[in-house]
């Protein structure tokens, strides 16, 4: 096979958008994930409050173990939290980049 072979079997322009329509059942997933979205947001809250308890418990009993996990369990909150809240948009930013590749 010559060059001109290959590069006319070569496909020149692929355009694939994604669509809301292309599958049944796109609207309940979007709920699905929208609610989990929530109840992971709902529990880095509740982790937050815990751990932050914990930091008081062990700051305040001179329990230095116990304060390092509550610091811990706060950034491990905080992060979980960050990551929920921003992954709609996370993904839509890698998105466009990959379609500029």
């Amino acid at each position: 096979m010559d060059l001109l072979t290959t590069a006319l079997l070569l496909p020149l322009d692929i355009s694939i958008d994604p669509n809301s329509n292309g599958l049944p059942g796109i609207g309940q997933l979007k709920k699905i994930v929208g609610a989990s979205m929530t109840v992971g947001l709902i529990l880095a809250v509740l982790a937050l409050i815990i751990s932050a308890i914990v930091w008081a418990l062990g700051a305040n009993s001179s329990n230095p173990h116990l304060a390092g996990r509550g610091k811990l369990g706060v950034l491990v909150a905080l992060g979980a939290a960050i990551v929920c809240g921003a992954s709609v948009t996370l993904v839509n930013f890698f998105w466009n980049v990959g379609q500029q590749v």
